[in-house]
Parts: structure tokens; sequence; C-alpha cells
């Protein structure tokens, strides 16, 4: 097929096995034939390329016509001329053509001589012992495109070849014809009447005719083939919202790729002249019921379309019948219709004249008022309203939708409601504003900037509170304009700008006097204790911190006692990490459970979590991760920065267990629904990728948190991704740029680093001291001098930040731990390996973090050896060697194999074969792998989902070195990693 693709095939692996197994079949002389159906766009040509390419690999002949809409005049035979002419063109098989002159007048304009039965009776039996020769020189696969456009004459030899022809069982013994036909149409074509229709299902009841639907891809799979398409990494927000438009379509989000960053964000003007030549094929009034129900949304009611559309009940009914019949709307349940694809009720919207859209808006406004003050309807009457310019009824439907909305949990959605009612304030004259809760702007400013919040959006929080400062007047209310800031210093915080935050909480609290207590005075306080701590001014936190709690506690303010005791724990003694710590968290959770307050609650469950962490209780950490995810979860707040800190901690320990596909799976999990902000949560995912050798794809997964605004957590899990990556490639002068670079950009407004530097500087050691240790070898010592500068350099920032941590108290199990490893480098890069610190550095990790304690062990077991303590080398590799095995690390295992070989440390710490590479959990898959299962089949089976069984397929392949599924399989039965009897007791 001359048509090529730049893209990988995405998606269709149990599809392309499919027709290979029917090609295969063809080959050893069982003729056979695949209708593949699918809608238009949805990847049919790209398979079918995939297809023949590989069976032209193969030594098949591959032919290939194309049916072509030429309207009612169509060119008889059009595809098999194509066919033909592609045969008559090739000097291998011109003289097969030549021997079958019926067939070979239908290139001369045999069909105007043909049309009496005789004569199209022999140009049929022609045409079919023709194919039955060519597939006796070799096998051939005829491909046939786009069925749905062919022609009675076409449709007619089709039918002829499949039923009576070449695809006829061989008789009497002999093998039958080598012959395989893929046709493709489009089922989103086929209306009622169309003429395919009864040939397509007479074809399908004969033996040897199957027919193949292909699906629309998942949405795990159209993020592949959107980051594939796109050689710049895109945002997740981005990629999440193609995935979410492109509704499983190749075409529709290749499309949507392509106009990514144009102006407007509707259709792409190419793909909307696509879909509108559908809708003009239908009469005039259907086209002007598919107008006025794309206005009403994606979905609408029957009863609700009627009276928008005011047409007579039969003439609607028609209308309806028709644009179902030509699949451009649904029929679904409790009488509703919905468009097909959502791009093609955007087409037909953006298709509408502008008078023509506010009348339809405003008509389903009135219809929908008409029913009632139902809270489910306020969103949809706030966007009509809107949309047919009648400012005040928006307004007041916008905030009765942001009432519901905050009702049942959804802050985005809340947000949004808000926003608009924002946009629509001064529109409205005051007289006709809704009263009620929001009694000016600001007012409803700071409600919108809390929602933003919730909903993970910082910076827009941050926007939303600094507009409303503006807003607030010389002679506004001290408690109103004090509330404004102390909102805009917790929201400034939430984005890393510690100075303002501090300025901003410091103004909120000389606003209001101490004198007499009031509510707003300990909120104020309980704001600005958290930001004197982000700036370094612990004695101020601590000085205002207690006398607030004392005033809390007298005044009942129950939740901003359970925010203040959360600060005075991480403030006073040993911390979170103490039993006196622990036990305040504890009673915040509790007054914070009691008063209602959800935010406050996360944050102490929160602290509890790290508390654990930091103390090496990896274990106890997870039962307060699950606790505050569900906690959040049930109060609409799982976007909101506490609980999205918990996501990246809950995948954190689990990496640290040394629970990969429990990572992998969960970060898979959490990336469908976290919001834009959210993408560092799933970052520990991306050292799982490091370790098992997928460099590349983590380093470009991480280069891409890194887009947008600054985000501290964002830079923070990006730069040990990188640093990492860096290291593991051997580039120590990239590896180091990368600590400086992160380190610099974490650094807080006083100038204190962070405590991720001990580990940043502990990676980049790895590299550095290699690159010493290499240029030792080679006798060039002022390079080794120059590096093993660098590694006391980067020791002394481990060492520093290790044992005064940003609390001013050293840090916990694991900061200890990574300057253990950092100091054990900088010994290999100053003086060589000792192994006594990397002893050290070995019991350091043995708290829980499996993987670096095993990288600790092959740099223990190099230097044993140069000790020449080669009985205690050989059993520190066995232990690198079990645990790589069991983590699927394959890089490390191939290092700890390698350092086995070279010093010669004994067959018991041998590679005993690639068998032990795999997990258990890839053993499964393998097993099922061979019995032929797809993706979703296997995960059926194992009960992981598609995704997961997709990421072990591609690490089974990656272990084996196969470039497919079959050759891993057949690599498998080779090496004795699978036997028949396993695969059949499987």
């Amino acid at each position: 097929m001359a048509q090529t693709f730049g893209t990988p095939l995405i998606g269709r692996d149990e599809e392309v096995a499919r027709l290979s197994r029917v090609l295969e079949r063809a080959r050893a002389g069982e003729a056979r034939a695949v209708l593949v159906a699918g809608d238009a766009g949805v990847g049919k040509t790209r398979m079918l390329t995939e297809i023949a390419g590989r069976a032209a690999r193969s030594g098949v002949t591959v032919l290939t016509g194309h049916c072509v809409d030429l309207g009612d005049v169509g060119l008889p035979y059009l595809p098999f001329t194509e066919v033909l002419g592609a045969v008559a063109a090739d000097e291998r098989l011109a003289p097969v053509l030549a021997a079958h002159p019926e067939a070979e007048r239908m290139l001369g304009g045999a069909p105007d001589a043909v049309r009496d039965v005789g004569g199209r009776l022999r140009l049929f039996e022609g045409t079919a012992a023709l194919f039955a020769d060519l597939s006796d020189a070799a096998p051939v696969l005829l491909v046939l495109e786009d069925l749905h456009w062919a022609d009675q004459s076409s449709r007619d030899l089709l039918r002829f070849l499949l039923s009576r022809g070449v695809l006829q069982p061989a008789t009497g013994g002999t093998a039958g014809h080598r012959l395989a036909v893929l046709a493709s149409y489009r089922a989103d074509d086929l209306h009622r009447r169309h003429p395919l229709r009864p040939l397509l299902a007479e074809l399908v009841r004969l033996p040897a005719v199957e027919r193949l639907e292909l699906r629309p891809l998942a949405d795990a799979e159209v993020a592949r083939l959107v980051r594939s398409v796109e050689d710049r990494p895109l945002p997740d927000a981005t990629v999440r919202r193609i995935v979410e438009r492109a509704e499983g379509n190749a075409f529709y989000a290749e499309e949507l790729v392509a106009a990514t960053g144009s102006e407007g964000g509707g259709v792409p003007s190419g793909l909307a002249d696509v879909l509108l030549i559908r809708v003009e094929q239908l009469s005039d009034t259907a086209q002007q019921v598919l107008r006025t129900a794309a206005v009403a949304g994606r979905r609408v009611e029957h009863d609700l379309l009627r009276d928008a559309v005011g047409l007579p009940d039969d003439a609607l009914e028609s209308a309806l019948r028709e644009a179902v019949g030509h699949q451009l709307l649904v029929a679904g349940e409790r009488d509703t219709y919905s468009f097909r694809h959502a791009l093609a009720r955007e087409a037909v919207y953006g298709d509408l004249l502008p008078g023509e859209r506010a009348r339809l808006h405003g008509a389903f406004a009135r219809l929908l008022a008409g029913r009632g003050p139902a809270a489910d309807t306020a969103a949809e009457r706030a966007h009509h309203y809107r949309e047919s310019h009648d400012p005040a009824a928006a307004l007041a439907a916008s905030l009765e939708a942001a009432g519901h909305a905050q009702r049942v949990g959804a802050p985005a959605e809340e947000l949004r409601h808000l926003e608009a009612a924002l946009d629509l304030w001064e529109a409205v004259p005051a007289a006709e504003r809704p009263a009620g809760d929001v009694v000016d702007r600001v007012t409803l400013m700071l409600r919108a900037s809390a929602a933003a919040a919730h909903a993970g959006e910082s910076h827009r929080a941050v926007s939303l509170t600094r507009a409303a400062l503006a807003g607030v007047g010389q002679d506004a209310d001290s408690e109103l304009a004090a509330r404004v800031r102390y909102t805009l210093a917790g929201n400034l915080i939430g984005v890393d700008s510690l100075r303002a935050a501090y300025a901003y909480s410091s103004e909120a609290l000389e606003m209001i006097p101490a004198e007499p207590p009031s509510p707003t005075w300990v909120w104020a306080a309980a704001t600005h204790v958290l930001a004197a701590r982000q700036v370094g001014d612990d004695d101020t936190a601590l000085r205002v911190g207690r006398r607030a709690l004392a005033v809390a506690e007298r005044l009942r303010v129950t939740d901003a006692q359970a925010d203040l005791l959360v600060s005075l724990a991480n403030l006073e003694g040993d911390g979170r990490r103490s039993p006196e710590g622990r036990a305040r968290l504890t009673e915040a959770r509790e007054l914070a459970r009691r008063a209602g307050n959800a935010p406050v609650e996360l944050r102490a469950l929160y602290n509890l979590a790290v508390g654990a962490y930091e103390s090496g209780e990896l274990e106890e950490s997870l039962p307060w991760l699950a606790e505050g995810l569900d906690r959040a979860r049930r109060a609409g707040l799982s976007s909101s920065p506490y609980p999205m800190e918990m996501r990246y901690l809950h995948l954190v320990v689990l990496y640290t267990l040394g629970r990969w596909d429990a990572c992998v799976e969960a970060a898979e999990a959490d990336a469908a629904v976290l919001p834009a902000s959210g993408g560092y949560t799933v970052a520990p995912a991306l050292h799982v990728a490091l370790a098992r050798g997928e460099l590349d794809r983590a380093a470009d997964r991480a280069r891409a948190l890194l887009d947008g605004p600054f985000d501290w957590m964002a830079t923070l899990a990006a730069g040990i991704a990188l640093t990492d990556a860096a290291a593991l490639r051997g580039d120590a002068e990239a590896a180091v740029a990368q600590v400086r670079t992160t380190v610099d950009a974490l650094t807080d407004v006083s100038g204190t680093g962070p405590d991720v530097a001990v580990r940043l500087a502990a990676l980049a050691l790895a590299a550095v001291a290699d690159a010493a240790v290499e240029k030792r070898l080679t006798g060039d010592e002022d390079a080794a001098s120059r590096w093993a500068g660098t590694a006391r350099e980067l020791a002394d920032l481990a060492r520093e930040r290790a044992l005064r941590g940003v609390t001013g108290r050293p840090q916990g199990p694991e900061g200890m731990a990574w300057l253990a490893r950092a100091e054990a480098e900088e010994a290999r890069a100053v003086t060589g390996p000792d192994p006594a610190v990397w002893e050290k550095a070995v019991t350091a990790f043995a708290y829980g973090d499996a993987y670096e304690r095993a990288r600790c062990r092959l740099r223990y077991a190099e230097a044993l050896l140069v000790a020449e303590r080669r009985e205690e080398a050989a059993g520190e590799a066995r232990a690198v060697r079990e645990t790589a095995v069991r983590l699927g690390a394959g890089p490390l295992l191939d290092r700890v194999d390698a350092l086995v070989r070279r010093g010669r440390l004994g067959e018991g710490a041998g590679a005993p074969g690639r068998a032990s590479v795999l997990t258990a959990r890839e053993g499964d898959v393998l097993r099922l792998l061979a019995l032929g299962r797809s993706n979703r089949q296997i995960g059926e089976e194992l009960f992981i989902s598609g995704k997961t069984a997709s990421v072990h397929v591609s690490n089974i392949l990656a272990k084996l070195g196969a470039g497919s599924r079959t050759e891993a399989v057949a690599i498998a039965y080779r090496e004795g990693l699978i036997t028949p009897g396993a695969v059949a007791a499987g």
C-alpha cells in the first residue's frame, strides 16, 4: 500500500492479532475475508496499512483498491480496476492477467460491453479465476477500502467473489486458494436505506467471512497517540482535554493536536468542514432539528426539543428518524437524544448565525424556567440566559448553580459558576441583583477564591483575592478588609510567594484589635503563624500561635483551635515526628472533625502521615493517607492542596517500600482525575520508570512538570527525576547542574535550602564519583581532582541540609540515609571505595527503602571486592540480585550481573538467565500472552486495569528483547520461561 504513517499503531493489538491469524490461515490455503467496520477516523486505514506492510514483508502479494464518493454517477468496478491496473503494471503479475482476457477487458472499458447477464458472468468468473491463479503463485492479500462508497457493479462483483468464487472451500483433497480479503467501510455512514446494508447482511452469513468492528480507542491509548504525534511534551491538562474531546477517534485526536495553541479553542476548521458535510446531506427540517439540539447541549430531552423547535409531532419525528438513521443523533434512555460525537455537536453549534443562536438559547432558558426552580437545572438556565444576553436572569441562575455545586462538594463547578456571576455583576443594575448571602462584589470574589483553592487552582485563587483587595475601599469594614488580607496571605503561601504572604498576614493582624477577642482576629493570627513559619520567623510564629490558641479555646472557635494545634505541633519540641507532636495532631483532627471543617481536618491528617514517614515508619503513614484521601473525596476536596500532597506521599511510600506495580497502578488512577496543577503527584511513578530503564520517557514527563507557573512541589518532583536520569546516563555535569538549579529554585526567602537537597546531592554524587574514578584510571589527575572538589561541595550541601533541616532540627531516617550515601560517594570520588562507609549507607537505608538499599549494596560489593573480601562481596551481590529481580529493576540487575562476571564471584551470584528478571505478575501476564489474550482480557483475568496490563506487556518485551508479543512468546518458549503444560494449566 502506498500510504504510510508517521505515528505508531496504538491500541490495536487485539485487532491486528486477529487479522494476522486470518492472513496465516490464508497462507495455508484457507481463503478468508474480513469486513472491517468503524466510524470515520477511528483508524481503519492505519490498521490495514500495518497489516498490508507486514504481509508484504513476508512475501505476500498485496493488492489494494479504493472506493471513491462520486455521487449518484459512480464509475463501475472502480476499486477492481485499480487493483487490475496494479497487476498489469507489475512485470511478475502481468502474464497472469494476460491469461484471463475477460478480467483484463475491465481495464479497457469492458463494463460497457458486459451489460448482458452472460457477459457479466464471464467477467465475474474471469476475475475470480485471475485471483485464484495469482494466489497459486504467491499468497495474496486483497484490500478494498471504503465500501460504503462502492458502486453497484463493484458490490455485485464482491458478492460473487465471496459467495461463489475464490472463498469457496477446495474439493477433492486439493489445497484451497491462498487469498485473504480485507474490506473496510464506515459504520456511521450506513443509514437504514444505504445500499451496502443488505450486502453486508448477506456476506456475514458466509462461513469464510467474518466481521471486525473497530472500537474507539481507550482514553489511555488516545493519550499515547497524542504524545506520539507531538514532538514537544504537551502539558497533561492539554492531553486530557484532547482525549476528552476526541472520544476515542484517532483522526479527531490528531486534528485537535494540530490545532493546539491556535486561537478560539473550537473545532478546527478543517475538521468542522468534514463533520458538517454529513449534516448537509440531511433535509432542511432535519438540519433545523440538529441546530436546535446543538444549542441544548450534548443531550436533550424529547419534550424540551419538541417545544424549542416548534414543529408538529410528525415532522419532528420524521426529522429525528433521519438524523438517527444517518447516525448523527443517538436515541437514549428516558426519551433523550444525544449527538453521536461531541465534536459533531460543536461543529453544528459553531455554524449557527449569532441571532439564531441567541434566539434558541432564550427559548431553552424560558422552557427550563417554566419547569420550576429546580437546583439541577440552574446551571443550564444560567448558560442559556447568558448566551441569550439576559444578564440579570443569568446572574441569579449562576449564583443558584454555585450554591448547588458547593452543597454537593464540587468546587471546580462552583468556581465556574461564581466566575460567571462575577463577569455579570457590573452588567446588572444593583436593584436587579439577587438578595441573600452575596452583599457585594468583594464578598463574591472571596467566595470564588475559596472555591478555586479547594479545586486546586492556587494561582487563580491568588488572582481572585488580589481583585477582592483592589475592590476594598477606604471606608470598607475593617473586619472585611482584614479577612481579604489574611485570605490573600493563605493563598500566596499556596503558590510559594512567602514574603508577600507574611506582609499581608501582618497587615491583617494589625487591622483587627486583639481586644476584645474576635474569631476574625483568631483566623488572622492563625494565618500569620503559617506565614511567619514559612519565612523562618519561628519566634513570632510561636508567640502569636500560643496566644491565638488560648483565645480560640476561650471563644470556642474549634476549627481555628485545630488549625493552631497543627501549627504548634510542627513548631514545638521535636515537631510532628515526636509522640507529643502526633498527640497534638490527633487532637487537632478530632476538633476539626467536630467543627465540620474539612480543610483543617485534612491538614491534620496530612501532617500525621508525614510525621510517620519522616520517622521511618512508612507502613504507619499509609492508614493516615487512606483516611485523608477518603475524607477529601467525601468533602469534594480531592483537588485541594493537602489531598494533592497526600496523593504524592502515598506514591512515595509505595515506591519506597518496593511496591512498584502498585505505585504505577495508583499513579495511573490518579492521573485520570488530577487537575492540571496536580501533575507532580504521580512523579514517584517516574522513579519506577527510571529504575526500570525508561530514562527518556521519564525525563520527558519530568520536564513537562515544569511547564506553566512556578510550582514548588512540581519543581521538587522534576528535580529528583531529572537528577537521577542524568546520573543514570553517566552525565555528571548535567546531574550537578540540575542539583544547583533545583536547590536555587526551592530555597525559601529566608535563604534556607530545601531538605530534598540531601537526596539530590547524593544522586548526583553517584555520577560525579564515577567521573572521578574514570579520570583517575586514565591518569588524568587534574580532571580527577576537579571532580573530587565537586564531590566535596555536594557532600557539604548534603551535610548542611541533613543536620539542620527546614525546621532547624536534624532530618529523620530518610534524610540521614541519603547523607550516608552522599558521604560514601564522596569518599569514592576523593580516595576510592571504602567498605566501611558503604556498610553504613546500607544500614541507614534499612528503614524501608529497598531499592536505594540495593543500590548501596552494589557499591558495597564493589568496595568489598577491591578489598579482597570476595565471599562477603558475593553475598552482597546475591542480595542485590534478589531485590532487582523482585522489583523488575533491569538496569540494576545488569550492573550486578556485570560485577559478578568481572569479579568472578562464582555461580551462586551469577545470572541464571532472563527468567528471573520477570516479576511474578509479569510471569502471569506472559502466560496469558501465550494464550493469545488481549490487554483487556489479561486485565480482566488478573483483576488489573487494561492500562496496567499494557505496562506489564511493554516491560516483558523490553526485558526479553522482543519486538512484538509473538516474538516475546517465542523467546519465552525457547528459553523455558513458560512451557506448553504451564500455559494450558493457566
